[in-house]
């Protein structure tokens, strides 16, 4: 397994960059992984799920999944949920929600506000931390599973 240290950074001076950097981590995602996206409030996780959407070919708009909790996209051949959990007040609320059954092999997870689960979720292969950065964010990517090295490695 991954360690804390497998981490890559980059700093992105725009939102033109964050979305770059999505769609360059969209060539190395793969389904059956899991995405942690770390950071306050603003400060890019769902500009870098869009650049990751526009990456796999989604045109279409993408919004913060804040009150619907789970974004769908469906690709050809696996989907894309982008979930929010910012609203959860109680771990429990993740498994009333019958969200475990969307991390299959045929999907890719990517999870705004994890910590708000608990330990209630899968274990990520990647964790993305954006932190502001000047105008732009600085952007950490974590590798905790063999999956996550394999993106780290091909960065």
């Amino acid at each position: 397994m991954a360690t804390a240290t497998d981490t890559l950074e980059w700093v992105l001076a725009d939102e033109a960059a964050t979305l770059a950097c999505g769609v360059r981590l969209a060539a190395l995602l793969q389904p059956g992984m899991t995405v942690f996206l770390d950071g306050d409030l603003g400060a890019g996780k769902t500009t870098l799920t869009r650049g990751i959407l526009r990456g796999f070919g989604h045109a279409g708009r993408v919004k913060s999944p804040t009150y619907a909790l789970v974004e769908p996209y469906a690709f050809d051949t696996f989907t894309v949920y982008h979930f929010d959990l910012y609203r959860f007040a109680d771990p429990d609320e993740w498994v009333d929600a019958g969200f475990r059954e969307l991390f299959r092999d045929d999907s890719i997870c990517l999870i705004e506000w994890p910590e708000k689960a608990g330990a209630l979720l899968p274990a990520p292969d990647l964790t993305a931390r954006l932190l502001p950065d000047g105008d732009g964010r600085t952007l950490s990517l974590t590798a905790h599973s063999a999956k996550g090295m394999q993106c780290l490695n091909r960065l």
